[in-house]
């Protein structure tokens, strides 16, 4: 037999790959992997473990293969149906949460929500708050829904449609969105965990703007005045998303840099 620590060294993965899927298959903590490493794995496990790591060496993504990620300090389902979630979008949610008050009703819009990272995060951070959850993929949705069960919010309601499509008339107190920003040809489309993930959720036109655009253009007749749109976006979008909210007429357009240092946020609020 083989021990725990054998298992991992023949791998071949990243260390912090490797971890993850021994302890996804053996159902422990990285604690019990470092206090357990010269135990013997049965051999039944040790094949599921290296089935595992030759897909991830292939270049699966850890987080389809355990068919879970960690964020905003809760754990959400994903898989091939939902963008992973990423650290650097936490600093949508944080901005969002600085402008919801915690002692009374507020209405916030998710466009785009995917795994429901940024919705559900937002809801059991701020329990008045009614938060509403869109996605044009039904797939994505039954993801989400999944995610906020597990969470047992009661403040969270999901609907179908592109965009604005479903909330037609309706205002919102904040709306977020984490919408495709990258452009469609990009190189980074091919390579590493983007291979694996949703191309809807990921490209939006030649240059990465389109649905930025479309957001934009449309949220202040679905804002309340003073409510504010916050949109993530790449790296060197912060300019051109900037000028966009000042085309439609937002005001205190900010942009925001995530814990790499990077234009990461952008946002502005509707006039009073």
């Amino acid at each position: 037999m083989i021990t725990i620590a054998e298992l991992l060294r023949a791998s071949g993965l990243a260390a912090v790959d490797a971890r993850v899927l021994l302890r996804h298959v053996l159902d422990v903590s990285d604690v019990y992997l470092i206090a357990h490493a010269n135990d013997a794995v049965d051999e039944p496990l040790a094949a599921k473990f290296r089935a595992l790591a030759a897909r991830r060496a292939a270049g699966e993504p850890v987080a389809y293969l355990v068919g879970e990620r960690e964020f905003y300090g809760h754990v959400f389902k994903v898989t091939p149906a939902v963008l992973i979630p990423r650290p650097e979008t936490e600093l949508l949610v944080e901005l969002a949460l600085e402008r919801l008050p915690h002692d009374k009703p507020a209405r916030v819009l998710d466009l785009g929500t995917g795994s429901g990272c940024i919705a559900i995060s937002i809801a059991a951070e701020r329990h008045l708050a009614t938060v509403t959850a869109a996605d044009i993929s039904i797939a994505a949705l039954e993801i989400a829904q999944a995610n906020a069960r597990r969470l047992k919010l009661a403040n969270i309601t999901f609907v179908q449609g592109r965009w604005f499509e479903a909330v037609a008339g309706e205002q919102f107190d904040i709306i977020v969105s984490n919408p495709p920003y990258v452009a469609v040809g990009d190189s980074h489309l091919t390579r590493g965990d983007l291979r694996y993930e949703p191309a809807q959720a990921l490209s939006a036109g030649d240059d990465g703007l389109l649905d930025i655009a479309f957001i934009v253009a449309h949220a202040r007749q679905h804002l309340v005045p003073g409510g504010w749109l916050l949109l993530e976006h790449g790296y060197d979008q912060a300019t051109p998303t900037s000028a966009l909210l000042q085309l439609a007429e937002f005001v205190d357009v900010h942009v925001w840099r995530d814990l790499a240092g990077i234009e990461r946020v952008s946002g502005g609020r509707a006039a009073l």
